[in-house]
């Protein structure tokens, strides 16, 4: 629409311009064969007495009409042999103001052909005195027509180009909605829950990088919401375990008619440790869930690593002394630097790692507590002569409720939420953690911290 409207103002514009220009020479033109005429009667002092044959020896080099009036509206001649005018009064409003000494024209349509005459009049003078007027009168169908060609030519030209543009526009707007058709459908169908929904990119336009941004955020979506059915299914699977153990210890002690106080009390003793386990779960869930949800406040101060492994070693040495591993540490206490950390979230974190790498080492192994200051970070390594982790599992131990071993963790009361806790707290100052080894030979936790929290 916008094209057509343009297209028709321009075409009025270029018609306009040039039927002025044509009509503008063609009166040049008539102008000057009036005043030739007019320069040439202009010898006579008076029309009347010139004689009919010079006036018309005179016009008759014309191709137009032509009428010589005197000064008092008669018609001398007129080269119009069909007419009779000729010594009658002639009164037009151009012949009227070259009486009275001014050039004038005029641009006349024709009711019945709906062709344009123009007609120019110029004065008749003898000196000063005006004598008479001459009149030229011709038809201008040849510009009328010419314009009238031009004037089909650009309808013609601008119906062709508003079609052409109007299939272009139909065909861009296709181009361009049929994507947002498929954005609009693919977000219906995510927010109805449906995250493998997946939109099909081609070549790298604009359109091509939003479809990519739509399908790496659905795999975001489908691999959280993933996560997220696992995790409320490990939770609710956690949770189970130790109420089915409660469930089972109260009506065993409820079916006894006379139970001995030592089996109530081991009874007791075993609720009691469920109670513990599930009290650790239902911790740590809590501590994960303020983790996710940015609520935790991280409170940063100067903290002296070494003092901290320190008293950590110090701490799990009689757990470690129970199974005769060799536990100890290697501290760098002269290159040693204060870090910015939060003392408790940090504490937790090695001090779980450090507590899973005694507890799944052999009787007789070792654990090494390892601290390095290097240009930019400290590193923090745990090293264990345990079972080990299989390198395609070496990511997925950081995974919540994730174990190797479901019966041998339940046995030592993991949670499976330890090493997810401690990656959280550990990317929460800047720092990385990751775990190197192999099957049956053991493993090495790695922990890295700037010492400038951001």
């Amino acid at each position: 629409m916008a094209i057509a409207i343009t297209l028709t103002m321009m075409s009025i514009y270029i018609l306009s311009i040039l039927s002025e220009n044509l009509y503008s020479r063609e009166q040049v033109k008539m102008y000057a064969k009036a005043n030739i005429i007019a320069d040439t009667l202009s010898s006579y002092s008076s029309l009347d007495a010139a004689e009919e044959e010079d006036i018309s020896r005179i016009l008759a080099g014309t191709t137009v009409r032509g009428i010589i009036t005197n000064s008092a509206y008669m018609v001398l001649v007129d080269t119009a042999q069909e007419s009779d005018i000729e010594g009658k009064v002639f009164t037009r409003d151009i012949i009227k103001t070259a009486l009275s000494g001014e050039q004038a024209n005029s641009l006349d349509r024709d009711s019945e052909t709906g062709m344009n005459t123009m007609a120019v009049c110029v004065p008749v003078k003898h000196g000063d005195t005006v004598i008479g007027a001459t009149y030229l009168m011709s038809s201008v169908s040849d510009i009328d027509l010419t314009i009238k060609y031009i004037q089909t030519s650009l309808m013609v030209f601008s119906v062709l180009i508003s079609i052409l543009v109007g299939l272009l526009s139909l065909g861009i707007s296709y181009i361009v909605t049929a994507p947002m058709d498929e954005f609009i459908n693919a977000a219906k169908e995510i927010s109805k829950g449906n995250f493998s929904v997946r939109l099909k990119v081609k070549g790298r336009s604009e359109m091509a990088q939003m479809a990519e941004t739509l399908n790496y955020m659905c795999s975001e979506l489908e691999t959280l919401d993933e996560r997220r059915k696992k995790f409320v299914s490990d939770a609710s699977h956690e949770l189970k375990t130790p109420l089915a153990t409660i469930k089972l210890i109260c009506d065993s002690l409820v079916t006894q008619e006379e139970p001995d106080m030592q089996v109530v009390k081991e009874f007791l003793g075993d609720l009691s440790d469920e109670v513990d386990r599930l009290t650790r779960v239902i911790e740590r869930l809590l501590a994960l869930t303020k983790l996710d949800s940015g609520n935790t406040t991280a409170k940063f101060e100067s903290v002296d690593i070494v003092v901290m492994l320190g008293t950590i070693v110090r701490k799990l040495t009689t757990t470690a002394d129970a199974k005769e591993i060799v536990f100890y540490a290697e501290l760098d206490e002269e290159n040693a630097q204060p870090l910015m950390l939060d003392y408790d979230k940090m504490w937790e974190a090695i001090y779980n790692i450090v507590d899973n790498a005694i507890k799944y080492s052999p009787e007789g192994g070792f654990v090494r507590v390892s601290l390095v200051f290097e240009e930019d970070k400290a590193v923090v390594r745990i090293e264990d002569n345990g079972p080990g982790i299989p390198e395609e599992e070496s990511e997925r131990i950081f995974e919540r409720f994730y174990r190797l071993d479901d019966s041998r963790a339940r046995d030592t009361g993991g949670t499976g939420l330890g090493l997810a806790i401690a990656r959280e707290a550990v990317i929460m100052h800047g720092g990385a953690i990751f775990v190197e080894g192999s099957e049956g030979i053991g493993s090495i936790f790695t922990i890295e911290l700037p010492y400038v929290h951001d």
